[in-house]
């Protein structure tokens, strides 16, 4: 055992670390993981070549009624409606289905808004509902007269009180 006494900053360095990381190997660690991401990106795409290449070879044919089918159809042309109507027959599934219920809507709210003929040979208009509001405001709803003769024969006769229903009497 010893005596000596070793301070810990002997050279004025302190506890810290005395030297510096190279350049070189920074360089070296990135230079060699560049490389390895290249060589997996070559060989994840090699064997998804592979693999596409081994599924066309064991798809069934395409049938023999459809005449112009695509080599590959996960890719289609840019405008899909045109592609749908020329490759597929009636009736064809919806595309846009909320396009369709946005044109259905507006048609609707156009027919109920504006002056148009009904049957013109009879003379029948149709008016749009707020102007059809205002003048059932103005003139009320009509009403059907009624004759004696046509009243109806559920109602109680008031000459004869006693046998009306319900009275108790």
């Amino acid at each position: 055992m010893t005596n000596e006494i070793h301070p810990v900053n002997s050279k004025g360095n302190g506890n810290y670390e005395r030297r510096d990381i190279g350049i070189a190997g920074v360089l070296y660690f990135l230079a060699g993981l560049a490389f390895c991401v290249l060589l997996v990106y070559l060989i994840a795409g090699g064997f998804y070549s592979y693999m596409e290449k081994r599924s066309d070879l064991e798809q069934a044919p395409v049938s023999p009624l459809v005449t112009n089918a695509p080599a590959d159809t996960r890719k289609l042309s840019t405008d899909y409606k045109d592609y749908l109507k020329q490759n597929f027959p009636s009736p064809q599934l919806e595309v846009d289905e909320r396009g369709q219920l946005d044109k259905i809507r507006i048609d609707e709210a156009e027919t109920l808004s504006r002056y148009d003929w009904v049957d013109q040979k009879a003379g029948t208009v149709r008016i749009p509902i707020d102007r059809a509001m205002d003048l059932i405001v103005q003139r009320g709803l009509p009403v059907r007269s009624q004759s004696p003769a046509e009243a109806p024969a559920s109602q109680p006769s008031k000459t004869n009180p006693e046998k009306t229903k319900g009275t108790g009497k």
